[in-house]
């Protein structure tokens, strides 16, 4: 993890939890917050690439 502030990709609040990030054809995109996450992954789901951890159903 570097030390470089930077904003939110969709509000442009800054990210201080490295947690919310989606790989996208534009490269790794970074959220203050779960969501922000969710309403890019809405918005943008053509730009989304696949995570295969995500795509595994949970084992409760």
């Amino acid at each position: 993890m570097t030390d470089i502030k930077k904003g939110c990709d969709l509000c442009g609040l800054p990210v201080e939890v490295f947690a919310f990030t989606l790989k996208t054809k534009e490269g790794e995109k970074l959220f203050c917050c779960e969501g922000c996450k969710g309403i890019f992954q809405l918005l943008n789901e053509d730009e989304i690439l696949s995570d295969p951890e995500q795509d595994q159903p949970s084992k409760k």
